[in-house]
């Protein structure tokens, strides 16, 4: 081999090993998510989009949607490192993260998703709350903002509140305290559980928020749907383990926090513009009769529902040593303002 040759093979080695190792330095998370891709995921789709671009492909997200975990046991993932982010909903396991809870409580006032976002991230920046999360060695990153859930249900639609009674109806958290308070029977279970619950009659009715309901195939066995009802909505952060999160470099790091505010405003826009353009001629395809309660029946739900269920939170959350009461009231004083 002549001297040209082998300097030429020389520097294609080493032109090989310099990209394996800048290949083996790359940062790639694993991101556990549930279902499909939907609106309630937009905004870590955007994120993952976002930290690659920003760090030329330094740092990537890879998102799974249930190959990683059941979603009931995705915070029990991140707290042994199984992955390094994922998404759940706080009532799917509320002794798991009871701070976050305060966000789930029924009629707490927020009418749209920018607010739920605000009330949410000022929840998830208090003291209290970062410790609860921290026992499962986890950041809370960004909410996933819904709106108010109605219910879609099958068989005879209810003329009024009374005819909840007795209505199996697959509600979590607060939801379920307020639909127990007119005698419905909530039962808790994950959205990729219901329609198969609604298909066999376990339960006769679902809580959801409109992308739910078209993504999970709940509005494909229903035969009315409550259009005012909005008894509450559930909270379900984006959260990362933090040893992952204070492992990453300094540039990666702030690639990751900077991108929260720009997905998340990414996802509000989507939701508001392209997943509730869909939801009404879904109705009306599935010729789904609307239900909607008179304002003097509402005020007496909520008049049943709100002060009961906030006064034995905060009893409850009292008794394991939370700051209940300045958690309950962080939240008014946010919406307030």
């Amino acid at each position: 081999m002549s001297l040209a040759t082998r300097r030429s093979a020389l520097a294609a080695a080493l032109s090989v090993s310099i990209v394996a190792g800048t290949a083996q330095a790359a940062t790639q998370w694993d991101v556990s998510l549930w279902g499909q891709r939907r609106a309630f995921t937009e905004h870590v789709e955007k994120i993952a989009e976002l930290v690659e671009a920003k760090t030329n492909g330094d740092f990537t997200l890879n998102l799974s949607y249930g190959g990683l975990s059941n979603n009931r046991e995705n915070l029990d993932g991140i707290s042994f490192g199984a992955f390094q982010m994922a998404q759940f909903c706080a009532g799917y396991h509320p002794d798991k993260n009871p701070s976050i809870t305060v966000l789930e409580l029924p009629f707490l006032g927020v009418n749209s998703l920018e607010q739920e976002v605000e009330v949410s991230m000022a929840v998830y920046n208090h003291p209290a709350v970062q410790a609860d999360l921290a026992r499962w060695n986890a950041t809370l990153l960004m909410p996933s903002p819904l709106p108010q859930y109605n219910i879609v249900g099958e068989g005879n639609a209810p003329s009024s509140l009374d005819d909840f009674d007795g209505l199996r109806v697959r509600a979590t958290g607060g939801i379920g305290a307020a639909m127990e308070a007119v005698g419905a029977v909530p039962t808790s279970m994950s959205a990729t559980e219901v329609r198969q619950a609604m298909d066999s009659g376990v339960i006769s009715a679902a809580s959801f928020a409109p992308h739910a309901h078209m993504s999970f195939g709940t509005v494909a066995a229903a035969d009315w749907w409550t259009t005012n009802l909005n008894p509450g909505t559930v909270n379900c952060p984006v959260v990362v383990n933090t040893d992952a999160l204070n492992s990453l470099s300094e540039a990666n790091r702030d690639a990751l926090l900077s991108s929260v505010d720009e997905a998340l405003d990414y996802y509000i826009g989507f939701y508001n513009e392209q997943t509730m353009s869909r939801w009404w001629p879904t109705l009306e395809e599935y010729d789904i009769e609307q239900v909607t309660f008179s304002d003097a029946a509402l005020n007496n739900f909520r008049e049943q529902v709100a002060g009961p269920a906030a006064d034995a939170w905060i009893e409850e959350m009292n008794g394991r040593g939370l700051p209940a009461e300045e958690l309950y009231q962080l939240v008014i004083d946010t919406l307030e303002n």
